[in-house]
């Protein structure tokens, strides 16, 4: 989705604010630009695994970003905050070669949030409404800040994006607190106990270095397990294992974070990929896994950290 997102982005943005601030109304698909330049394209359905066929008039050139359902779906209607699945086939609307094809790589999920709907009015307003199995076709200008091998006198070509919706779901409810059944860990590794209001306080007297990383269910949840490619919302609280020293809390800013796992330390990477929503993990995660021998800010060296995995998306 983001490849998708990087082609339109720029010629979005410059439509976003031409167009002022008042959104297309829900709950039908909207069109934008002049979408009579897309009366030729024709689209033949080969499933959900292989592209599709394409065919439109050529050379297809716009000036401005444009939008329209050519083929209707026999589905529900996406919905505002739901997440959409879909893949796409990408084309040169000069002589109609393939740009960009993800129907092998499966479906990509695009998230209908206030936040896409204010960056990204038209992808947001395109797809809200849409039946389930429609093939919207967006035009796109060319780009030339985009082409790094465009000549500056050379016209780039417009991009013609057909994308086919697959299915939307609603996003998985965050939970308050972990959730599940009760584990007990192995001696040695760190003690965890809630206080009254009960926020993990974290003890580690006595606690030996760990040769490797351990990632430890304290409360196995059973909701849906984590992929590396999540964005997680948690509660937490991280120590320093030498001295028991608290370096951070999501507790003590009154809210959970949420993060891509991706972008974490790779003890977070690691440890946390595969359990599950309404778990409560311990984390005890050498130093070469969080902030190496220098340490970042107050944690140093070899880290302790409860994490309580409240939602997925």
């Amino acid at each position: 989705m983001r490849r998708l997102l990087a082609i339109l982005l720029p010629a979005l943005l410059l439509m976003t604010a031409c167009g002022g601030s008042n959104p297309a109304p829900e709950p039908t698909s909207q069109t934008a630009g002049d979408t009579s330049k897309l009366d030729s394209v024709k689209v033949t359905d080969n499933g959900n695994d292989k592209a599709p066929g394409v065919e439109f008039s050529k050379p297809l050139s716009v000036t401005e970003p444009t939008v329209k359902v050519v083929v209707d779906g026999d589905g529900d209607r996406v919905k505002a905050g739901q997440t959409a699945e879909l893949v796409y086939l990408s084309v040169d609307g000069t002589d109609g070669k393939t740009v960009e094809d993800t129907y092998a790589n499966g479906p990509q999920p695009i998230e209908l949030t206030d936040e896409l709907k204010t960056g990204n009015a038209e992808i947001y307003n395109a797809i809200v409404g849409a039946k389930i199995g429609s093939q919207i076709a967006f035009a796109v200008p060319g780009n030339p800040s985009a082409q790094g091998n465009a000549s500056a006198s050379a016209a780039p070509s417009t991009q013609l994006v057909v994308f086919k919706l697959l299915s939307a779901k609603d996003p998985a409810p965050v939970l308050e607190k972990p959730e599940g059944d009760t584990v007990t860990p192995p001696a040695g590794l760190p003690t965890v106990k809630e206080d009254d209001k009960g926020i993990p306080q974290i003890s580690v007297d006595g606690v030996a270095a760990p040769k490797e990383l351990v990632a430890q269910d304290l409360i196995k949840g059973k909701g849906a397990a984590v992929k590396t490619t999540d964005t997680l919302t948690v509660n937490y609280v991280g120590v320093n294992l030498v001295g028991g020293t608290k370096f951070d809390s999501s507790y003590d800013r009154g809210k959970p974070a949420s993060f891509p796992l991706t972008g974490v330390i790779k003890g977070w990477t690691q440890g946390l990929e595969g359990k599950t929503v309404g778990s409560r993990v311990l984390l005890v995660i050498p130093q070469d896994l969080a902030y190496g021998a220098a340490g970042q800010g107050d944690a140093k060296g070899d880290l302790v950290f409860v994490v309580d995995i409240l939602g997925v998306k």
